[in-house]
C-alpha cells in the first residue's frame, strides 16, 4: 500500500502545480518572476547550476551530473561552460547543434537522457516552470502573442526579449476564437515529458527510402482537407512532429550523421533562424536545443564529404573521451553491477580496481617525457603521488594527447567478463584472479581488436596482476599486524622521538633504565629505506619532518599518523617487512599448528569484519599471497 499512496501523493501534486488563466494574468507572472521566460539553453543551464558546483584539484565538477557520469569532470566543465553558458547569454553558439562525439559506451548518451530526466523534474520546480498557449499542440511561447511593433517597448518595460512568430494555427485561433484579443488568450502551465511528448523529442533515423520527413516536421492530416477545405489550412495539419513536440525544451538526434540529407537541411534553417519550414506555411518558430551524438569514425566521415559543408559550421563538437582515472572507473563498475542482477554476488576488494587499472591502461597512450611510464601516468592522473612529478606534470601529460581516452577497452566489456565469470563459476564470489582471467580469455572473442592491440593488451593484463600482487600482499600483511593502527602510532613516535633528538643533537632517556642513549640510527634508516631515502638525504628529510611537525603546532594541530603521506608510507612498509616471515610461514602451511591455526582465523576475521572480504574471498586470498610468498 506504501507505494500506492506514494502514487497518489505524486497525483495530488501534480494536480497542485498546475495553473491555467488568460495571457494578461500570465503577463503578472512574467513580471514578478521573469525566468519563466527564459530560452530552452537557459533552461538547461540553470537546471545545471541550480543543482551546485564543487570545486576540487581537477577544477569544477557539477553536482547535477556527478551522481552517474564518473571520470568525465573536465568534458562536463566543458560542456557547460563552452556552450550551455554562452546559451545561455544568447550568444551565437546557440545557434548550434550540439554533437557529442565519443568511443561507445562512453556516457554520451547518459549524459543527454541525464539532461531529459532532469528537465522533466525541473519544470515541476518554480524556477524551471514552463507557460504555453493552451491547447498548442507545439506549446508555443505565450509572449509570442506580442505585436512585433510592441516588442521594443514590452523589452523596456519587463527586460525580456522575444524571439519568434506566432505559429500559424494560434495566429488563426487568435482571430476565430478571441476575436484579436491577445489579453484573453489562455495560457496553461506545462511539464516536459518524453513519454507524453511535451518539449522533450528523440528522433532516430531508419531506412532513408521509408523514413518521411514528417516525423520531425509533422504532416496534413488528410481525413480533414474536406473539412477545412484547404491544405494550407492549419487545423489541418498534424503538428507532432520530432521538432514540433521538443519546442521550448530539446531533441536528441540519435545518430545524426547517419541521417539522410533532407532532414539534416531542416536543422540548418532551426538551428540558425530559430525556425523551420512544415507544409504549406510560413517558417514556423521553435525554441529547442538540439543534441546529437556519434563516433568519431562517423564524424570523421561525415566532415570529408563536401556535400556537407553548409552543416560543418552549424555544429559545436564536443568530444565525450573515456574516463582516465583508475577510481572513477571503478565506481563505474560499481554502478553497473547495481543496476544489474548481479548486486547480490560478493565481489571481493580490488577485484574491479585490478580490472580498472587493465581498462585505463588501454586508454593511456605512451608519453614522451622522460621517466614517465604508463604505470606511472596512471597513477599521476588518478590523483597519486609519485615522486619526482607534480601537478604540473600532469597538467602537461593531458596537453600531449588532445584525443587520449578516445580509444581502449569500453566498461560494457569489462561488466560483460565479469558477468560471464560469474555464471561460469556459478559461486556467489568472486575475486581478482577470476577477474583478470576472464577479461583475458574474452580478448580472443572480441572481434575489433586488432593482433597487434591484443598483444599490448596482454601485457596490460600482466601489469593488472603484478599491481594486484602488491595489493594483495600489503592486505594480508596488514590484516596480520595486530591492533594495526596501535603499532604503526608506536613506531612513529619511537621514530619522531629519535629523530627530534637527532635534530636538536640531544640524547634520549631509556624509559626503563633512566640512562641517556644517542639517537638510534639503526631505527630511522630501517624506516627510511622504506622509501628510498638515501644516506645523503637523510638529514633534509628529517628537518623537513621536524618543520612540519612545528607547523602543526602553531596552528594548534596535532602531527599524528596521517600527517605526512610518505612517513605514512614509510611505518607501513617497515611493518610489512618486520612481518613478512610470520605471514610467510603461517600462510604457506599446509598442515598448520594450533597457534598457526588460531593466528589464520583471527586472520580471515578481520579480513570480513574491517576490509570488506567474505568467508571465502579471504581463505583464497591468504592462499594466494601464501604462494607467492614462497616464490
Amino acid at each position: 500500500m506504501d507505494i500506492l499512496n506514494k502514487v497518489k501523493d505524486y497525483r495530488e501534486e501534480e494536480r497542485r502545480l498546475k495553473w491555467e488563466g488568460t495571457f494578461a494574468e500570465y503577463l503578472e507572472i512574467v513580471k514578478e518572476r521573469p525566468e519563466v521566460a527564459q530560452t530552452a539553453h537557459s533552461r538547461i543551464y540553470q537546471m545545471i547550476k541550480r543543482a551546485g558546483v564543487t570545486e576540487n584539484e581537477n577544477g569544477k565538477s557539477y553536482n547535477f551530473f556527478s551522481k552517474e557520469i564518473f571520470g568525465l569532470q573536465e568534458a562536463i566543465q566543458r560542456l557547460v561552460e563552452e556552450y550551455f553558458h554562452p546559451a545561455a547569454k544568447r550568444l551565437d553558439v546557440r545557434k548550434r547543434i550540439l554533437l557529442l562525439m565519443g568511443p561507445v559506451s562512453g556516457g554520451k548518451s547518459t549524459i543527454v537522457t541525464m539532461l531529459k530526466r532532469g528537465l522533466e523534474q525541473f519544470t515541476k520546480t518554480d524556477e524551471g516552470a514552463v507557460y504555453a498557449i493552451k491547447g498548442c499542440p507545439m506549446h508555443e511561447d505565450p509572449l509570442h502573442l506580442i505585436p512585433h511593433h510592441l516588442r521594443e517597448d514590452f523589452y523596456k518595460e519587463y527586460g525580456i526579449r522575444i524571439e519568434g512568430s506566432l505559429s500559424p494555427l494560434n495566429t488563426m485561433r487568435l482571430e476565430q476564437d478571441y476575436g484579436g484579443r491577445i489579453e484573453d488568450v489562455m495560457v496553461e502551465r506545462i511539464f516536459f515529458s518524453e513519454d507524453k511528448r511535451t518539449g522533450i523529442g528523440t528522433f532516430s533515423p531508419s531506412d532513408p527510402k521509408s523514413q518521411d520527413i514528417a516525423d520531425l516536421t509533422g504532416s496534413i492530416d488528410f481525413s480533414t482537407i474536406a473539412e477545412y477545405g484547404s491544405e494550407s489550412d492549419p487545423r489541418a495539419y498534424r503538428f507532432d512532429g520530432e521538432l514540433n513536440k521538443a519546442n521550448r525544451g530539446m531533441m536528441e538526434f540519435q545518430e545524426m550523421l547517419k541521417s539522410d540529407e533532407k532532414f539534416l537541411w531542416h536543422l540548418l534553417s532551426l538551428t540558425q533562424e530559430g525556425n523551420f519550414k512544415a507544409g504549406r506555411f510560413a517558417l514556423i518558430s521553435a525554441d529547442e536545443v538540439i543534441i546529437a551524438h556519434t563516433n568519431e569514425a562517423e564524424y570523421r566521415s561525415f566532415i570529408s564529404n563536401q556535400k556537407n559543408e553548409a552543416l560543418h559550421s552549424r555544429i559545436i563538437v564536443m568530444p565525450i573521451p573515456y574516463n582516465l582515472r583508475v577510481s572513477e572507473e571503478e565506481r563505474i563498475y560499481n554502478k553497473m553491477i547495481h543496476e544489474s542482477d548481479m548486486a547480490h554476488v560478493h565481489i571481493a576488494p580490488h577485484a574491479l580496481r585490478v580490472a580498472a587499472i587493465f581498462t585505463i591502461l588501454t586508454r593511456l597512450k605512451e608519453s614522451k617525457k622522460n621517466g614517465i611510464d604508463l604505470v606511472k601516468k596512471m597513477r599521476l592522473y588518478d590523483g597519486e603521488t609519485v615522486e619526482g612529478f607534480n601537478q604540473s606534470d600532469v597538467d602537461e601529460l593531458k596537453k600531449e594527447f588532445p584525443d587520449e581516452g578516445m580509444s581502449g577497452i569500453d566498461p560494457r566489456y569489462v561488466i560483460n567478463r565479469i558477468s560471464s565469470t560469474i555464471i561460469q563459476k556459478d559461486v556467489p564470489s568472486i575475486n581478482a584472479l577470476d577477474v583478470l582471467r576472464s577479461l583475458k580469455d574474452g580478448l580472443d572473442q572480441h572481434a575489433s581488436i586488432s593482433d597487434d592491440d591484443k598483444e599490448k593488451y596482454m601485457n596490460y593484463i600482466a601489469v593488472a596482476r603484478r599491481e594486484y600482487d602488491e595489493i594483495a600482499k600489503k592486505e594480508v600483511q596488514k590484516a596480520f599486524v595486530y591492533s594495526y593502527e596501535e603499532s604503526a602510532k608506536t613506531l612513529m613516535d619511537n621514530y619522531l622521538d629519535n629523530v627530534e633528538a637527532f635534530c636538536n643533537k640531544n640524547k634520549l632517556t631509556d624509559p626503563l633504565t633512566g640512562e641517556e642513549m644517542h639517537p638510534d640510527e639503526k631505527l630511522m634508516r630501517s624506516i627510511e629505506e622504506q622509501i628510498g631515502i638515501s644516506e645523503n638525504a637523510k638529514k633534509a628529510f628529517r628537518e623537513e619532518i621536524l618543520i612540519r611537525i612545528s607547523a602543526y603546532a602553531r596552528k594548534g594541530k596535532r602531527f599524528d599518523y596521517n600527517s605526512h603521506d610518505r612517513l605514512r608510507e614509510a611505518i607501513q612498509k617497515k611493518l610489512f617487512a618486520d612481518l613478512k616471515d610470520v605471514v610467510k610461514i603461517t600462510t604457506s602451511t599446509k598442515t598448520p599448528d594450533e597457534q598457526q591455526l588460531k593466528k589464520i582465523n583471527e586472520v580471515v576475521a578481520r579480513l570480513i569484519d574491517e576490509y570488506g572480504y567474505n568467508s571465502t574471498s579471504a581463505n583464497e586470498l591468504l592462499r594466494y599471497v601464501g604462494s607467492l610468498l614462497n616464490r
